[in-house]
């Protein structure tokens, strides 16, 4: 065997079709555009044109939206974590962050976080700090004796709109009515008891 006698299987490679190339080709003069027309010119795109009726694609309603607050979480199952830390790749004694999995070359590209996954047997005992996970994870890491950190969910700001102040205001002036009134019940009282030694 040589490089020279080195060849594909029989039609593997189909060669491309040659077009313009005279008449006995079968595909010369008009390559087989036909005559004139929008469709023997070049630049034509009728691509979902259906000549004047109203296309499909405007025919179907719209719906929902694109969130553009959405995270984009890379994803990691169970048995990929298995097999980095039978390979030695990750450390089973510390914890496993998101830079230990790309530096194991199990993240990469740009993501907000890293979410654990269920897919397949976990049995080594791992410390694991993610962004999330799904329930069926969480349960498996616990099972093998590990233990998952998730962050906290952050806490919603008080609502601060019209009616919230609204009633934060009556409030106030109820309890400063209920503290006046006290006051003044307090002063009558050391007033009778002043009156009863005199």
């Amino acid at each position: 065997m040589r490089l020279n006698e080195i060849s594909d299987n029989p039609k593997a490679r189909k060669a491309r079709k040659r077009v313009g190339r005279g008449i006995g080709s079968g595909t010369g003069k008009t390559a087989g555009k036909g005559h004139k027309g929008q469709l023997a010119r070049s630049g034509v795109s009728l691509l979902g044109f259906e000549g004047g009726q109203m296309p499909l694609y405007r025919r179907l309603p719209k719906r929902g939206f694109t969130n553009i607050f959405r995270k984009n979480y890379a994803e990691i199952n169970l048995d990929r974590l298995q097999r980095a830390v039978d390979a030695g790749k990750i450390d089973a004694a510390k914890p496993v962050t998101e830079e230990a999995l790309r530096q194991a070359g199990l993240v990469n590209g740009r993501y907000d976080g890293v979410r654990l996954l269920a897919k397949g047997e976990l049995k080594a005992t791992l410390t694991i700090e993610v962004a999330g996970a799904s329930k069926a994870a969480a349960l498996a890491v616990e099972k093998a004796g590990g233990k998952l950190v998730l962050p906290e969910p952050p806490k919603k700001p008080a609502k601060e709109g019209k009616k919230t102040v609204a009633k934060a205001k009556a409030k106030a002036k109820v309890e400063a009515r209920r503290d006046a009134s006290q006051a003044k019940g307090v002063d009558e009282d050391s007033a009778d008891k002043d009156g009863g030694k005199s």
